[in-house]
């Protein structure tokens, strides 16, 4: 029988540390994460298929997520040379070093004063942001900019241009359930306080407008 992570009533990032922690310790070719919110399904989804497993997603109830995971034969033997675990970032490094510089959004408007003139300002500055050219490495939304995408306008748009043009977008899977946008999300990865807190350590340069 398989081992068996049990991060019922775990917010993220914590069922992804979890895992983490498994993978460092243990390597385990097959074993399974019982989750209790989208997010964490999606998270932890992510992670595991990044470090070499297939996930197969089983939902047992409205608040109830078994998570299947199988590495892939290919990765069996790399990940027994290895040892512990990479982190999930690691394939970023291949990503040019004339300097990486992360975009860290928290709300849906730039500036304070009028939300309307904010708001037109905000999708301004992200149909701007490719004139940053290789420097820009990964946009992070936390808080109410996770609205930015998930709401038809300008600053959507702007932000699945920076997408097809490379650039990483993480969406911040705890502030989309607390705003009822787990569902509506059209653009990015759904990601968690782990991933965004390693993303600020690995950038050259943190903007924040």
């Amino acid at each position: 029988m398989s081992q068996q992570l049990n991060c019922l009533g775990l917010v993220c990032p914590e069922p992804v540390i979890r895992c983490r922690s498994l993978l460092a310790s243990e390597q385990p070719d097959t074993f399974s994460v019982l989750v209790d919110n989208s997010a964490a399904v999606e998270n932890v989804s992510r992670f595991l298929g990044k470090q070499g497993y297939t996930v197969a997603v089983e939902q047992r109830s409205d608040a109830e997520w078994a998570l299947e995971a199988v590495r892939r034969e290919d990765d069996r033997t790399s990940a027994s040379e290895a040892g512990p675990a990479e982190h999930s970032h690691t394939s970023q490094s291949s990503h040019s070093r004339v300097g990486r510089s992360v975009v860290l959004i928290t709300t849906e408007t730039l500036g304070r004063g009028d939300d309307v003139l904010g708001r037109a300002l905000m999708g301004n500055f992200l149909t701007t942001l490719p004139e940053m050219g290789d420097q820009l490495w990964r946009v992070v939304l936390l808080n109410g900019g996770v609205r930015l995408a998930c709401e038809e306008g300008k600053p959507l748009e702007a932000l699945k241009a920076l997408v097809k043009q490379g650039v990483s977008l993480y969406v911040c899977g705890t502030c989309l359930t607390h705003y009822g946008l787990l569902d509506t999300k059209k653009v990015g990865e759904t990601t968690n306080m782990l991933d965004i807190v390693t993303s600020l350590a690995e950038a050259d340069k943190v903007i924040r407008p």
